[in-house]
């Protein structure tokens, strides 16, 4: 039987994991500038925890989640998103407790699971970083968010980007917005798809979300929940503009704009690049917005909180197509090159103590001629070499080269033993 990865999933193997670690490290240095710590959570959740959260109408939860029961006859998920498993930890760890200042502010990364049809940056398995900040309902934090979203896509090279908001407004707006479309909707019932007509009476505003060519004729002309904004709401949405505006941050408004997934409300936003890596016209590469009731949805008092995500496969993507350029360093800064068969332990002991001095070392497991370990040695652009053999060895030195230079000296393996570092400044 011929083993392979299953649908959907990806190896990520050395040369590419760089990248990875690139990412994760540039967005980990850029989170910390704003204060953002880690917080980990399990990849599996109760059911409960996404169908509560993420909205029992949402393509989520009806089409995309793998959930089963496990041996104890529990109902579980693996995550599909970040941000209802960070809430449960919130609100199970009484994080919203006056003891906690605010507003908590945290950041995630890992992978995440949804049964969708795999294609370029979109897999079963895929990973993703994002941000959750609780406990405040200034617009403030809303604007803060989004500048750092993109912030950290310019830091990865990033440029030919375009930020576009709406608001869904607060419960009332809701309400009232949600009837609009329940009426403006109801006369076209039968031309809908079959998901919208689903849809249409326990959560119309998922029929805006809507890519299907049937209710893309109706959503063009539907009310526009701007319309509906009591004032309070109003007032968010004005601040936040005031507030991009003051970050000399450009933004469009797109009204017909809900985002996925149900908790949402006033601000939300998506970051959009005009890459043809990801298809045609601008696509969304960053994501999010505020969802005051999704705290008190799990369990936890009235608390507000506003975040973002971030897929890190159609992030690389991106960034490959746009040619730019990862910081990797691979290069070797000593590989020990041993003549004869007395050289091995010594060469193993000489490496050791390279990689405790904490550079890197490298030297050979095959049992090669010198000719075949000096070629391993530029393979893996070694800044030195280090070269024993038995007279070496009786003699109690080491050969080093500098591989720029062709310089080579012999020095005392005591001296290397004692402070490598120091010998190798003096190469």
């Amino acid at each position: 039987m011929r083993y392979q990865r299953p649908k959907g999933t990806a190896d990520i193997l050395p040369g590419d994991s760089e990248k990875w670690q690139y990412v994760e490290k540039t967005a980990r240095e850029v989170f910390k500038t704003y204060q953002f710590k880690e917080i980990r959570t399990p990849m599996f959740e109760n059911f409960e925890v996404f169908s509560r959260s993420a909205g029992d109408t949402s393509d989520i939860v009806t089409k995309e989640m793998y959930d089963f029961h496990d041996k104890g006859d529990r109902h579980v998920t693996l995550r599909p998103e970040g941000t209802a498993g960070v809430v449960r930890a919130f609100v199970e760890n009484k994080l919203y407790g006056p003891q906690v200042l605010k507003p908590y502010k945290v950041y995630y990364m890992g992978p995440m699971f949804r049964y969708e049809r795999p294609q370029s940056g979109r897999l079963r398995e895929f990973h993703q970083l994002g941000v959750e900040a609780f406990g405040s309902e200034s617009a403030a934090l809303d604007v803060e968010v989004i500048a750092m979203g993109f912030n950290l896509l310019k830091k990865f090279g990033l440029n030919d980007l375009k930020l576009v908001i709406n608001t869904l407004g607060d419960q009332q707006t809701r309400d009232d917005y949600r009837q609009a479309l329940i009426d403006y909707l109801e006369p076209h019932f039968e031309e809908l798809s079959d998901d919208s007509r689903a849809r249409l009476h326990k959560n119309p505003l998922r029929v805006l979300d809507s890519k299907a060519p049937e209710d893309q004729k109706f959503v063009a002309d539907a009310p526009s929940i701007l319309d509906y904004l009591t004032p309070e709401a109003k007032a968010h949405f004005e601040e936040a503009k005031e507030l991009l505006t003051a970050l000399d941050i450009p933004f469009e408004i797109d009204a017909n704009m809900v985002r996925g997934l149900d908790y949402y409300n006033h601000t939300i936003f998506e970051i959009m690049t005009n890459s043809k890596s990801l298809g045609q016209g601008y696509t969304t590469i960053c994501a999010g917005g505020r969802y005051n009731g999704l705290v008190k949805e799990l369990g936890g008092p009235e608390t507000s909180g506003v975040g973002f995500g971030l897929g890190v496969e159609r992030l690389l993507v991106l960034m490959d197509a746009e040619s730019i350029e990862f910081p990797v360093d691979n290069d070797l800064d000593v590989y020990v090159v041993g003549i004869g068969d007395a050289a091995n332990a010594t060469t193993l002991k000489l490496a050791q103590a390279v990689r405790g001095a904490g550079l890197t070392a490298e030297r050979d497991y095959l049992n090669r001629k010198p000719k075949a370990q000096f070629k391993s040695a530029d393979r893996l652009n070694a800044r030195y070499t280090m070269t024993v053999g038995d007279s070496e060895i009786e003699n109690g030195v080491v050969n080093v080269k500098s591989m720029a230079t062709g310089e080579e000296t012999q020095v005392k393996m005591a001296d290397i033993f004692a402070d490598v570092k120091k010998v190798l400044r003096a190469n």
